[in-house]
């Protein structure tokens, strides 16, 4: 690597720092049983408990994915959620496992997640915006052929949120409102919980913590430029938080002891084909964009271990953070930007599917990595 990258990435490192990421050095090695600080034994089965931390990405429908990973983690019972970062519909999910913890623990996170996802799913009954009845036939997901759907495309090119939807309806901020109880939320002692937004005036990522979080906040994390206006806290307006950070990291070196991060991947980084036509290079240009800030994060991650693998930074000032990465390629990559979009129950039960599978097989495959090693090898991730 040349001097003008390392220059590069150790300014960005810096930057991370004044960011809130001084990578803190874990405060010790090993409890008087032998195991180390982040790790536990499950009570009943004599099974190492191990802590995580989980990031959870935006991406609309495609959530439901992300709802079926958390369904099968919440009911290992050998794992232990330190903490969630989300952005958008990720935030959607982090705050209703927060709710359903304090409500009835792991089992009532769970089947928090199934109410939310089906009240959404009721409410889009009678949208405009369903699978074409060829796509029905052929067991297309996407969205591309629908006339509801291109009429929402269209109408975004001509007219902002404001002008038409100048009342500000949101009908997800009521199915939210309904569905969470934020004075459980703010309670929750048994998780942290980081929620990130993009600060319109000044173009930086916000971070709202769990002990403020209310559901002005959560939609601001979700708040599209093209569907909704613009979501005001505080004096400050806010969209949605993929732009910034899709979900951020930093927290979990700041306030977290686990080590250990499992990224919930619902956009992809890498694509083999050239996009050709509009679709598909607007297809595109929401992946990268959406993949931009957790890319520089996760160059950050990459370099510092490098540097303390090679004892050239004080290990007391940072820490190494171990990534994992859960997603399903084969099943998501057919489905494009459209598709975020389709909230047909069947829909979202096969994602919900999906993702319960995809973390069962990344728990068989990698659950001896976790304290000990990241199971994604990150500088793949960037060549």
């Amino acid at each position: 690597m040349g001097y003008t990258n390392i220059k590069v990435l150790w300014g960005g490192v810096k930057a991370w720092v004044k960011a809130g990421y001084p990578l803190i050095k874990d405060s010790g090695g090993s409890s008087p049983n032998g195991k180390k600080k982040n790790q536990k034994v499950a009570q009943g089965n004599g099974h190492e408990k191990k802590s995580i931390n989980i990031a959870l990405q935006g991406g609309g429908a495609h959530g439901a994915f992300t709802w079926g990973v958390l369904d099968r983690l919440l009911e290992e019972e050998r794992i232990h959620l330190e903490a969630i970062s989300g952005t958008s519909a990720g935030a959607m999910n982090a705050v209703v496992i927060a709710d359903g913890l304090m409500k009835n623990g792991k089992q009532g996170a769970r089947q928090a997640l199934g109410e939310f996802w089906k009240a959404v799913s009721d409410a889009a009954q009678f949208s405009p915006i369903k699978r074409t009845p060829v796509d029905l036939m052929t067991g297309n997901w996407n969205l591309d052929h629908s006339p509801g759907y291109m009429l929402l495309g269209l109408l975004e090119q001509l007219a902002s949120p404001y002008q038409f939807n100048p009342w500000n309806i949101n009908p997800l901020r009521d199915i939210l409102v309904k569905q969470v109880n934020f004075e459980r939320v703010r309670s929750c002692d048994l998780m942290k919980l980081f929620i990130s937004a993009t600060n319109i005036r000044t173009g930086r990522v916000k971070l709202f913590e769990r002990t403020e979080l209310n559901p002005d906040m959560v939609m601001a994390s979700a708040c599209i430029p093209q569907l909704f206006q613009a979501v005001e806290i505080d004096g400050e307006a806010y969209w949605d938080g993929g732009y910034m950070g899709n979900p951020v990291l930093y927290p979990f070196a700041y306030h977290c002891t686990s080590k250990d991060v499992v990224l919930v991947q619902i956009n992809h980084m890498q694509r083999n084909e050239i996009p050709k036509n509009a679709q598909e290079i607007m297809n595109r240009v929401n992946e990268i964009t959406f993949n931009g800030a957790l890319m520089k994060e996760l160059r950050a991650i990459e370099f510092v271990g490098r540097l303390l693998d090679r004892e050239s930074v004080d290990p007391n000032q940072y820490k190494k953070m171990l990534l994992h990465v859960i997603s399903a390629e084969d099943k998501l990559k057919p489905l494009n930007a459209s598709s975020k979009q389709n909230l047909e129950w069947e829909f979202l039960v096969y994602l919900r599917d999906v993702g319960r599978n995809t973390a069962a097989a990344w728990l068989d495959k990698h659950y001896g990595k976790i304290g000990n090693e990241s199971s994604v090898d990150l500088r793949s991730l960037f060549q």
